[in-house]
């Protein structure tokens, strides 16, 4: 009945129409020779997502940094890409939302969703690139975009749903220079 229910919400038009997800912050400091950020997001799941979430849907929360050299008249060169990745989960069984990092293997339980994204929203000290990888004698931006996607499906929806892609809420490129 759960899956039922899944795919109902799933094939619903628009399923992540109405969550969003905003960058509100973020800076890079250098620390001990490594460049890292701090960055502060909003996550807003729509209802249905959060149905969805309760019934056995895990997310993919997804943070990419890129950092470029920054030219005057020629297009700026990546220099480097770093991407942090959660998965978020409802245990029916505990009655709790896991966070886990996927980068690190840590993972952390709370009791509401809203305390989940509360500490997916607060990222500190996240490595970049080592300074000695990064031109001294060049300017450089960090770029961050932030992602909410289905992570996977029960199975009894995974042939139901291999076709169906679109549910993925992103927010917008935020920009700030990289700080020497």
């Amino acid at each position: 009945m759960a899956a039922f229910a899944c795919a109902l919400v799933l094939f619903s038009p628009n399923a992540a129409a109405d969550g969003r997800v905003e960058i509100r912050s973020a800076e890079s400091q250098l620390v001990d020779g490594v460049h890292q950020a701090s960055v502060r997001v909003q996550y807003q799941l729509s209802s249905r997502v959060e149905e969805a979430l309760a019934n056995g849907i895990a997310l993919q929360i997804a943070l990419d940094f890129e950092i470029y050299r920054t030219r005057r008249f020629l297009p700026d060169p990546r220099e480097a890409a770093v991407s942090l990745t959660y998965t978020l989960r409802y245990n029916t069984v505990t009655e709790r939302y896991t966070l886990r990092n996927i980068n690190t293997g840590q993972q952390i339980s709370f009791a509401t969703i809203f305390a989940a994204l509360n500490a997916l929203g607060r990222i500190d000290a996240v490595p970049l690139v080592d300074a000695s990888l990064l031109r001294e004698d060049a300017d450089h931006t960090v770029r961050l975009r932030a992602q909410v996607s289905i992570a996977d499906y029960p199975l009894s929806l995974k042939y139901l749903l291999f076709w169906r892609d679109d549910w993925r809420v992103a927010s917008n490129w935020y920009t700030w220079p990289l700080v020497r």
